[in-house]
């Protein structure tokens, strides 16, 4: 059983013989930052991530999940911290250029068998760096705690504690902080079949 993020893509495109430079032509992700993945433990934001699935030909949760489950999934209060946690960049230690870009990303349904949607709590620190992405889908974002600022297509929003959006994730977006303070938001990415 695969361990890590970089060990379930490598497992799954030899389980499928495509080579990285097929999963590259497939999914549009370069060569480099799958061989970065799966070699150095990099951790890429939401958008590479679904790009390799769909390269791959998988749910984005079977490259994050351990285990399954056929029924209900409930998070209970408190479990969100050890649910499926991950942050973007790499892996603490790692020597790197980048690192971790400031994102804390909680599983809140890790386990849930066949779902279309990733429900997540996400920690955006006050320096987290992100480029713009576009991805297939539509994306949920209620901010909890802090203010965010959305980049979407040309506009930018501020979104208060208790605001959301819904927005179709194809157009180029990215979401920051939009002061010197953390920003913690529940995000649903949902994912067509």
């Amino acid at each position: 059983m695969a361990h890590t993020l970089g060990e379930h893509i490598a497992e799954i495109r030899k389980t499928y013989s495509i080579s990285m430079d097929d999963l590259a032509e497939r999914s549009g992700v370069s060569v480099e930052l799958i061989s970065k993945i799966e070699n150095a433990g990099l951790i890429p934001d939401l958008a590479p991530l679904i790009k390799i699935s769909r390269g791959l030909g998988v749910r984005l949760g079977t490259l994050l999940d351990d285990h399954e489950q056929l029924g209900p999934v409930i998070c209970r209060a408190g479990d969100a911290s050890s649910a499926g946690r991950f942050k973007t960049g790499l892996p603490e230690g790692a020597a790197s250029s980048g690192g971790h870009h400031g994102m804390s990303f909680f599983a809140l349904a890790a386990d849930k068998t066949g779902r279309h949607m990733e429900p997540f709590i996400v920690t955006i620190e006050a320096d987290a760096k992100q480029e713009k992405s576009t991805h297939e889908g539509e994306e949920f974002i209620f901010v909890m705690e802090g203010t965010l600022s959305l980049e979407y297509g040309m506009n930018k929003e501020t979104l208060n504690t208790g605001d959301s959006v819904y927005y179709d994730s194809i157009v180029p977006h990215r979401v920051f902080s939009a002061n010197d303070n953390p920003v913690k938001i529940l995000a649903v990415i949902y994912t067509p079949v």
